[in-house]
């Protein structure tokens, strides 16, 4: 172990005086801001944009594309004695298509003129129907510059609307407006980004609605007026009033039951990220959740608060890096967070390579930075073992150029342990090592694998071959963890490559029964401990790592995209402060 001190604390403060107040309101909390009380601080917006002329439809690249809806009869059960859909099967009814998802296709659909919006559309009584547009951020509206800005839809429909973004649908208790309906012919405001990036797409989908419901109308469904709106806001992500949103859950097996409820709930707590990354569940203070913006080079504090907005602090800049040439990296910051048997926080930090410890002391040790005099590639994902061992990956995604980066000096993607302070190379078996994670009796490591194919790079001259699984399988590797943190007998435990989505491999996290919980294509994939596949929670952002918390470990939070979310399961999840010492050493 390499004992470099750094004294962090003094750093810290520095930060905060500096660069981290420009990014927070003034109390240091970031709270909901809905799109009307951005409207009523800012006052007039800075740009508008006309959705339903032709020159801003052109300005945002997109076009408007409209189908009607049909009321089919579909199975589903009643009521069972837990007031859950548990009980006898019957018929009900739903409708078709189902056209808030982000990615449905409606290529086939009929494209409408912007100038059409308010025909009138449907057939009349009781209808729905759905208007959908992709919107690109221009680089300017007018002398405004968008980059930074807050989005703002607006829009009003006769009779009634709900909004999805980005395959989204949220709302909140006791919510009017925004994403759902807001009353009679009522105007609908909805923040559809923060810190809005020219270039950036951002799919709406309006579900129309006929009414009044309990009394047809004899008229039909359109659209009074459609725009966007940008306001100059305080830059930085926000804390939500927890927002229920639409959730999937895909069961293959019955096991799954036993996982998730049959009434889950995923709730949204902030937005305004760039990247959310390497959660950890810090039990103190009442309980609170780290988590990394490796692209923000930033570590920020969540502190839930029942079904109130939740606090959201910035506890760390630069998490990661703060190199003269840190404007050429992607993701500077830090990523993977965990704290040891003493609840000492370890980070990951991408831009330098290397695996940190905050001391009780307010200093900071490096464990590791390099192997045989080589600097580490981009530290990832990290478990400590009971007894204090650490394993960790260090794939090259915190490179610029990732594979083919000039910086990269190591010719291998390692996965590594720390056993009593020895740092030790356990696994070259891939090019992209992601998430890890220990079975429960901690006598098994799990390793996935985000491939160097599906960057599309070649291998350099100088680097060394991993073989087929590890060069192109999307798969996780299971190994016999033996007492000196070494592994051995490696096998493949699950392989994801034909999955139907782009996505590689991302975090993994494990229940008490020793399901895995895997960040992989299309979703979040429940894994036994057998390798079977028992489901998959299918949410609005694509969930790239997770942790167990609150008093029971019963809650998974999700670090997805640009939001941070969470879900109630039924088995409590494996956490570091939850590990018996002395029963796990033991067992090795």
């Amino acid at each position: 172990m390499k004992t470099t001190r750094i004294r962090f604390a003094l750093l810290a403060v520095a930060v905060w005086a500096g660069s981290a107040q420009a990014q927070l309101p003034a109390k240091q909390v970031l709270s909901l801001d809905t799109a009307r009380k951005i409207a009523a601080a800012a006052g007039k917006p800075d740009a508008t944009i006309d959705l339903g002329s032709t020159d801003g439809v052109k300005t945002v690249k997109g076009e408007w594309r409209y189908s009607d809806t049909k009321i089919i009869e579909a199975d589903f059960r009643g009521p069972g004695p837990d007031k859950q859909p548990t009980g006898a099967p019957v018929k009900t009814y739903d409708y078709t298509p189902h056209a808030g998802g982000a990615e449905f296709n409606d290529s086939k659909w009929e494209v409408i003129s912007p100038t059409t919006l308010d025909q009138r559309r449907g057939n009349g009584r009781l209808g729905f129907n759905w208007y959908r547009i992709k919107l690109t951020i221009p680089d300017r509206i007018g002398d405004f510059d968008p980059a930074g800005s807050t989005a703002v839809f607006e829009t009003s429909l006769d009779d009634y609307a709900e909004i999805w973004v980005d395959g989204e649908l949220s709302r909140a208790l006791g919510q009017s407006g925004g994403s759902v309906i807001a009353g009679w012919n009522a105007e609908n405001h909805l923040v559809i980004g923060r810190n809005v990036k020219p270039g950036q797409q951002i799919q709406i989908a309006i579900f129309g609605v006929n009414g009044p419901l309990s009394n047809p109308p004899t008229n039909f469904i359109y659209i009074r007026y459609a725009r966007l709106a940008f306001y100059k806001t305080e830059p930085g992500p926000v804390a939500l009033t927890p927002s229920e949103v639409n959730v999937e859950v895909v069961r293959d097996d019955p096991a799954m039951d036993e996982i998730v409820g049959p009434n889950p709930k995923v709730f949204k707590l902030a937005d305004g990220f760039d990247f959310t990354e390497g959660p950890i569940w810090i039990d103190k203070n009442g309980g609170y959740l780290l988590f990394s913006d490796p692209n923000a080079n930033t570590i920020y504090k969540y502190m839930p608060n029942g079904n109130q907005d939740g606090k959201l602090e910035v506890f760390r800049k630069p998490s990661g890096y703060s190199g003269a040439d840190i404007a050429e990296y992607g993701q500077p910051g830090s990523n993977g967070l965990t704290v040891d048997p003493q609840g000492r926080l370890t980070i990951n930090q991408h831009g330098n390579h290397r695996v940190v410890r905050d001391e009780n002391d307010g200093m900071q040790t490096v464990l590791a930075d390099s192997y045989q005099g080589k600097r580490l590639n981009s530290p990832n994902d990290l478990v400590y073992r009971s007894d204090g061992t650490l394993f960790f990956t260090d794939p090259p995604f915190g490179f610029p150029k990732l594979f083919n980066d000039a910086r990269k000096q190591l010719p291998f993607s390692g996965v590594y342990s720390i056993y009593n302070g020895k740092l030790q190379l356990v696994s070259k078996d891939f090019t992209g090592p992601n998430g890890i994670a220990l079975s429960p009796d901690e006598k098994y490591l799990y390793v996935g694998n985000w491939p160097r194919s599906l960057t599309g790079q070649e291998l350099r001259k100088q680097d060394e071959p991993a073989g087929e699984i590890g060069d192109k399988h999307k798969a996780i590797m299971r190994y016999e963890v033996q007492r000196d943190g070494t592994l051995k007998n490696g096998k493949l435990f699950f392989d994801f490559t034909h999955a139907a989505s782009e996505e590689g491999l991302d975090g993994i996290k494990v229940d008490h029964k020793g399901n895995l919980y895997v960040s992989a294509p299309g979703g979040l994939w429940v894994i036994s401990a057998e390798g079977k596949h028992l489901g998959t929670i299918i949410t609005p952002g694509h969930a790239h790592n997770m942790a167990w918390g609150d008093t029971d470990g019963k809650t998974l939070y999700l670090c997805a995209r640009s939001g941070l979310y969470r879900i109630r399961l039924n088995i409590a999840g494996v956490r570091p402060e939850t590990v018996n010492t002395s029963s796990a050493r033991s067992r090795l």
